[in-house]
This record gives C-alpha cells, sequence and structure tokens, in this order.
C-alpha cells in the first residue's frame, strides 16, 4: 500500500516551535518525528472565573501561544495539563506538604486530568483539550511520603506523574489517553497538525 505524504508529518510546511519546557511533553513531540525546537516565554498562568475545567486547560495554553511573536514560516505548539478533583482544580504543588495532601486527596477515587493544545502560526489558530479519568487505588501514609519525598513531583500538576513510581504502584486504570495524562494528547495533536498542511 502506498501512502501520500500527507498521511505523515514529513514534509510539514512550518518551522515547529514547542513553547512548553517539560521533558515529558518535549519526549512526546519527539516521537511525532516532526523537526521542532523548543522555547518558552514565561506567561501569567491565572484564568477568570467561571471557566469549565476543559476551559481552564485551553485558557492558559491560548495565554502560552500568544506571547509568541512568530513568523510567516513559524508555528508554535503550547499545552498546560490540570488535575481535577470534581470541580476543584489542582495545580503544581508549592512545597512537600501541599504535594502530600493533594495525593491523599487522590487517594481512592477518581478525578480527570485535562491537557489544553493550542496550535498557532501568524494567521490561525486551533484550541482543544482532552481528557483521561484517572482512577488511583487507596495509598497508604508511607507510600504517598516515599514517593514525594524521592520523586519530588513540584512540577507536576496534582503531584504525580503517571510514568514514575506511584503511577505504575497506585493507579487501577484508566479511560481516555495515557499520553494525555503525560503531558499532551498526542494523537489529536497529530491530526490537528495535519490539518495544517
Amino acid at each position: 500500500m502506498r501512502f501520500s505524504n500527507h498521511s505523515t508529518l514529513s514534509n510539514f510546511p512550518y518551522k515547529v516551535i514547542l513553547g512548553s519546557q517539560s521533558p515529558r511533553r518535549k519526549e512526546l513531540f519527539s516521537n511525532l518525528n516532526i523537526p521542532f525546537s523548543i522555547k518558552v516565554i514565561p506567561t501569567n498562568e491565572s484564568y477568570p472565573k467561571g471557566l469549565s475545567n476543559g476551559e481552564v486547560a485551553e485558557f492558559i495554553a491560548q495565554q502560552k501561544a500568544v506571547a509568541f511573536s512568530l513568523s510567516e514560516k513559524e508555528l508554535v505548539v503550547t499545552a498546560d495539563t490540570i488535575v481535577c478533583l470534581g470541580n476543584q482544580v489542582l495545580g503544581k504543588p508549592t512545597d512537600e506538604q501541599e504535594a502530600i495532601h493533594m495525593l491523599r486527596q487522590l487517594s481512592n477515587c477518581s478525578h480527570d486530568v485535562i491537557t489544553g493544545v493550542c496550535i498557532r502560526t501568524v494567521n490561525k489558530q486551533v484550541l482543544f483539550s482532552d481528557t483521561t479519568k484517572v482512577f488511583f487505588r487507596e495509598l497508604s501514609v508511607e507510600e504517598i511520603n516515599y514517593y514525594v519525598r524521592t520523586f519530588l513531583p513540584f512540577d507536576k500538576a496534582g503531584s504525580y506523574g503517571i510514568q514514575e513510581w506511584v503511577g505504575q504502584v497506585g493507579i487501577d486504570r484508566i479511560e481516555g489517553s495515557y499520553f494525555n495524562v503525560m503531558g499532551l494528547p498526542t494523537n489529536k495533536l497529530y491530526s490537528a497538525l495535519l490539518k495544517m498542511i
């Protein structure tokens, strides 16, 4: 079977910038086999009240993207991942005690992980999000303390990484994209980038 060049990103017409310093997003984006560079512009990650959880993730991703001044040949991809326990948005913990508190909240229940993505060029913007439901078994105090003090998850929304120890031993199951929980819904992103060709 022969494939069109448009079924892959091998001839992508833009110089791609990944607007994230997350090593997880860098790894996932690398696996899409499209050349890219990394550039991060610090932005305010606050958001207006009254937004739905999905709108929060998309709003912050968009704020990150509009901070870039792009040339005609450039395209930037930005993303933001949030962890939602009901209507409560759990961001990145500020210290060890907050990280422990977050994991105690997530223990023995389910929560949503939402990643908002913004793709932007000079003339076009695409904004979307993806949601994955994550189910944790009951975590002991010792397990939570061990994870936080060993892995220092202070750069992760909800205080955990699904690919790390606590994800391997504590997550019963997920409903949705695993990669979305890591920080990038790669299937939706790939499809969106194909439409930019």
